[in-house]
């Protein structure tokens, strides 16, 4: 396996309104609390804020990565020569094939949050997976970086 610089990395990042409802979590946590008075009111509100936003932090913490020959998306690890052809999805097609199109047995790293998505065929036969689903904010270069990552394992 040859190993080069990261033609792509992406982290599919929380938008920034979910750092404020994670504040109004542990607003709320403050308001329940406030009849027991201004220290476990603080502490609601400091230690609601806070779990609201370790959990905001760590579905925001996904990654997708081009390196060498590899497709890592998430937990998966997929070797680009097992990929076919990438599909840019605008936000339309997305919203589709995470809807009314998708196939139950495909790969989907899905971010509602993120409009655009990149769907990439499986070709390997041993694979039940059709295809991966990968929401992006930058489906273009994520197809250009696995079209030169198979081009270089070729």
């Amino acid at each position: 396996m040859q190993l080069s610089t990261t033609p792509y990395e992406e982290r599919l990042t929380a938008p920034r309104s979910w750092w404020f409802v994670s504040f109004l979590v542990g607003v709320s946590f403050a308001l329940i609390l406030l009849p027991f008075g201004t220290l476990p009111m603080l502490g609601g509100l400091v230690g609601g804020t806070a779990a609201a936003a370790v959990v905001a932090s760590s579905y925001g913490s996904v990654r997708i990565r081009v390196v060498g020959d590899s497709l890592i998306a998430g937990e998966a690890k997929i070797p680009v020569a097992a990929l076919g052809e990438a599909e840019v999805l605008d936000p339309e097609e997305a919203r589709a094939w995470r809807t009314y199109k998708a196939d139950n047995r495909a790969f989907l790293l899905l971010r509602a949050y993120i409009p655009t998505a990149l769907r990439v065929e499986v070709t390997d036969p041993q694979d039940p997976t059709p295809y991966l689903y990968l929401s992006t904010r930058e489906p273009e270069r994520l197809a250009e970086a696995l079209r030169a990552a198979r081009e270089t394992a070729a």
